[in-house]
């Protein structure tokens, strides 16, 4: 069973990423910063916070489903704001996005919020809502049970330092992941954390019996060329099972965001 965790960055590198993921094909696909925009057919819009503005794929969640369209898709929204077409404001939708291979049996899901609440109303003063999603998976091929949860941890403008928000946030994960999880599970953790390798967060999580795979496989960190700012390291997959690893990688070829791939085969 092949696992990916990426941070789509909004589809910015729209081509790459999809040409990526099709070939790539995974079963189980963990997306962070996704958007789905219903109230336009256009292909591109523009978030504005300031003076950071970035182009968006609008429909980046439609564009992922027609790419793995042997996949069932959820979509779990973080926030309800504002992106714009010119000067005119388009409502749009913004969270992650969790693919999981048809031949793979869904039997047991669950969703919540990490740090604050859904932002129905805009997407909020920093730090901003965050989400998760878990998904348990009965996997027929080798007869056992899967259990992978995602989430995009909090973003604070000062910096990646830990915090009792980013604590609280690692508990709140933690329980999701056991909430959608049952006993004998292979199970593990992943998404873009926004938080330092020596971090709490990360301890707390290793001292729930969880192993972490980045730092001992690529000691550079997690993002590509396309991220100038100091601090290499945001994206993290842990495994409560090490042994059953096959494979690991942090994918630095092709760039298809401004955050690596994490890949693992179990």
């Amino acid at each position: 069973m092949k696992i990916i965790s990426l941070n789509a960055w909004g589809g910015v590198l729209h081509r790459e990423l999809l040409a990526y993921l099709a070939e790539a094909d995974p079963d189980v696909l963990c997306l962070q910063e996704v958007v789905s925009t219903p109230a336009t057919q256009r292909d591109w819009l523009v978030y504005r916070d300031g003076d950071h503005v970035l182009d968006q794929r609008a429909n980046l969640f439609d564009d992922v489903c027609r790419t793995l369209s042997g996949h069932l898709a959820f979509f779990c929204p973080a926030a309800r704001g504002v992106l714009w077409d010119g000067e005119t404001e388009i409502t749009s939708f913004w969270g992650l996005a969790t693919f999981v291979r048809a031949s793979v049996a869904v039997i047991g899901q669950a969703q919540s919020f990490v740090h604050k609440d859904f932002s129905a109303h805009g997407y909020g003063a920093h730090p901003r809502p965050r989400n998760a999603h878990a998904v348990r998976l009965y996997d027929p091929e080798r007869d056992r049970t899967v259990s992978v949860a995602q989430m995009h941890g909090l973003r604070d403008l000062r910096g990646k330092m830990d915090t009792s928000e980013r604590l609280e946030q690692a508990r709140r994960f933690l329980a999701l992941s056991d909430q959608a999880s049952g006993p004998g599970d292979i199970k593990l953790l992943c998404g873009d954390f926004n938080i330092e390798p020596d971090s709490e967060s990360l301890r707390f999580m290793q001292e729930r019996g969880f192993t972490e795979l980045v730092t001992r496989h690529a000691p550079e960190g997690t993002r590509t060329s396309l991220y100038n700012k100091p601090g290499r390291f945001a994206d993290y997959m842990l495994i409560d099972q090490p042994e059953k690893v096959l494979s690991f990688d942090v994918v630095r070829d092709p760039e298809v965001s401004d955050h690596c791939p994490l890949v693992i085969e179990i």
